[in-house]
């Protein structure tokens, strides 16, 4: 068993503003990260799994002795998407990264998931930060797991807008049928979607408050941003780009910035304009019994003062 801080695994696809919300999660006290495991999604598998050691390194001794896996390197059924047009070749466009300071480890990011969980029963929260198929596979190979976790803490969905397609959020596209398995699962679900996330922008005033920090993570993700806010200005007309991940890890540390409403959140899974769609029912029509924990607001200027006093004390 565990006392606080609260465990926590990370399961995500980094990809930059995955590697702000893993550096975002490794400095906050009120976490302890058992390990990180990578998936498909906004890179391949095996530039996820690389960035994951990446990201581990460059938040320094906080990240010690932290375990990196490689999950799932597709899709349940749906061909792979990626977002290379987003994030760059690599995932991670800034220079003087570090490499990884050790190999993965080399147990599968499911049996890992479903190891730790068992051991630590309602113990661990499951961050995930990029498509969900490494925990629908766990949830699918170990039926026990969903009423095991403490929370799984989605950035993925929206209550409203696309963003891949006009109906799809990118992470919930990726994957819909494994979205579909761990929201109709048993399992608290909290999900950060696009209509909170949209309202995070790093824009350039706060990317030169990141870049004032003076030390190396707040000038790697003052450059990484830079280059997000790019794709951001030409195709949203916006000043920088969405804290999309980030606020996803801040959920699971102060859920009080955001605002939750209990909905009935079903996924759609027909090919088509609206395949990946997260229906949430906002006024209750069809009766259904709440499933997902839906945010629904957000204390911007909270979020990013957390972000910046916890990015402020990595090297």
């Amino acid at each position: 068993m565990f006392s606080a801080p609260r465990p926590v695994i990370l399961d995500g696809d980094p990809g930059l503003d995955d590697a702000v919300a893993w550096l975002l999660a490794l400095s906050s006290p009120e976490l302890w990260v058992l390990g990180a495991t990578a998936v498909h999604g906004n890179m391949v598998l095996p530039l996820s799994l690389w960035n994951a050691g990446v990201v581990l390194a460059l938040a320094g001794d906080v990240a010690e002795g932290v375990p990196y896996f490689a999950g799932a390197d597709r899709p349940l059924l749906r061909s792979p998407i990626t977002a290379t047009h987003v994030h760059g070749a690599t995932g991670l466009p800034a220079a003087g990264l570090p490499e990884p300071r050790r190999d993965p480890n080399p147990a599968h990011a499911v049996d890992f998931i479903i190891r730790t969980v068992r051991s630590n029963p309602r113990q661990v929260t499951l961050i995930a930060t990029g498509p969900l198929t490494n925990i629908a596979l766990a949830f699918r190979m170990a039926p026990d797991l969903p009423d095991l976790v403490r929370e799984v803490v989605w950035m993925g969905g929206s209550t409203g807008q696309g963003n891949r397609t006009p109906a799809a959020e990118f992470n919930a596209l990726a994957d819909p049928h494994a979205a579909q398995i761990v929201l109709q699962s048993p399992a608290a679900v909290r999900m950060v979607g696009l209509n909170v996330t949209m309202q995070c922008i790093a824009t350039p005033e706060r990317i030169e408050q990141l870049r004032a920090l003076g030390n190396r993570a707040g000038a790697v993700c003052a450059e990484m941003l830079n280059f997000y806010a790019a794709f951001y200005r030409e195709r949203y007309g916006l000043s920088g780009g969405a804290m999309h991940d980030p606020l996803a890890v801040a959920a699971a540390i102060r859920p009080e910035l955001l605002s939750w409403q209990p909905l009935a959140v079903e996924v759609e899974l027909n090919d088509g304009i609206n395949l990946g769609r997260t229906v949430c029912d906002l006024y209750n029509v069809t009766g259904q019994t709440p499933n997902v924990q839906v945010a629904v607001g957000v204390d911007e200027e909270g979020f990013f003062g957390l972000l910046l006093e916890r990015l402020g004390t990595l090297p």
